[in-house]
């Protein structure tokens, strides 16, 4: 009696599945904009959810900066990044920052990151200091594989950090950081699929 084979559907997420999660996410993340909370406490702080707003605008902002990057290096890329790329700044807008429209991604022959990355401001008066400064974009790999999962390691790591932070902050904000944290889960996956 001859075994049967095992199917051969890979295991794991549904590309469609991914992409109607992600899909959600960009509604959910266009619905709850807003803010909830004061924009500063009693004593003239600013709140536990402003901090981390402005946290997460800055984050969303760097990593606007590393897609700036690759593009000035990869030009050839930009089909399939430049919609990653506006998401991402659309996440930097909802969490309360502002960028730049688009730097031209053939301006600098060098591409240099620092004349790539967007003006982020929160709306409170603090700065934004950089979330880690080991991920800026420092230097681009050389071939279009290593660039690319490079984009989708930096989409994981801070989609996994924004999943940890999203248990300290309060119910709008928490939905906000789960929606984005959904979509740059989505935007790594499409970085290392196609790929292959």
């Amino acid at each position: 009696m001859p075994l049967p084979l095992p199917s051969r559907t890979p295991s794991g997420p549904r590309r469609r599945s991914l992409l109607a999660s992600a899909a959600g996410a960009v509604l959910l993340v266009g619905c709850s904009s807003g803010t909830e909370e004061p924009e500063e406490s009693a004593s003239g702080s600013p709140s536990v959810a402003e901090r981390a707003r402005a946290r997460a605008a800055g984050e969303s902002g760097e990593l606007v900066a590393r897609y700036d990057a690759v593009l000035a290096v990869h030009p050839a890329l930009t089909g399939r990044l430049g919609p990653l790329r506006a998401e991402v700044l659309r996440h930097v807008e909802a969490f309360g920052g502002a960028a730049k429209a688009s730097p031209s991604a053939t301006g600098s022959a060098t591409g240099s990151p620092t004349s790539a990355s967007p003006t982020v401001s929160s709306t409170s008066s603090a700065s934004v200091p950089p979330a880690d400064p080991s991920a800026a974009p420092s230097a681009v790999p050389v071939t279009d594989t290593d660039a690319l999962a490079g984009l989708a390691a930096a989409e994981r790591a801070l989609a996994d950090r924004r999943a940890t932070e999203l248990l300290d902050v309060p119910g709008e904000l928490a939905r906000l950081l789960a929606s984005v944290a959904a979509a740059g889960a989505a935007h790594a996956y499409l970085l290392t699929e196609g790929a292959r």
